[in-house]
């Protein structure tokens, strides 16, 4: 069963990840922001870092996991992942990272322009098939 998140959670979410966006360090065309909330209520962004040799890059969603485990953090409640494209969402890697730290159940957003509707779905959702 799904969390439910409100809607003020969802824009507190969505202005971290655009604010954190804005830091991203692309080589490509597309910058990535991520927001999350954890158990105990504390939210962790990150952006997408990309390395010259591309094997190394950082997604915005793992960066943000990253600083909620560095921060004490253990379990995700809700992520989102904000960009400027038309329709996206995490690659399988990311997924992988939400699932072990999310679970099925874990709320997984996306939103294309500042204050614009998020789209709104459980890791589950996204990946039905995900071996447990």
């Amino acid at each position: 069963m799904s969390i439910n998140i409100n809607n003020q959670l969802w824009t507190t979410l969505s202005r971290k990840a655009w604010a954190i966006r804005e830091n991203a360090f692309i080589l490509g065309k597309t910058k990535v922001g991520s927001a999350l909330i954890d158990e105990s209520d504390n939210i962790y962004d990150g952006c997408n870092i990309e390395h010259k040799f591309r094997s190394h890059d950082i997604h915005a969603e793992v960066n943000a996991i990253g600083n909620m485990i560095a921060g004490g953090g253990k379990r995700i409640v809700a992520i989102l992942i904000v960009a400027e494209r038309e329709r996206f969402t995490p690659c399988g890697s990311c997924m992988d990272w939400i699932f072990q730290f999310g679970g099925p159940d874990c709320l997984v957003g996306f939103q294309n322009k500042p204050d614009g509707e998020i789209s709104q779905y459980t890791a589950h959702e996204l990946m039905p098939h995900y071996p447990f």
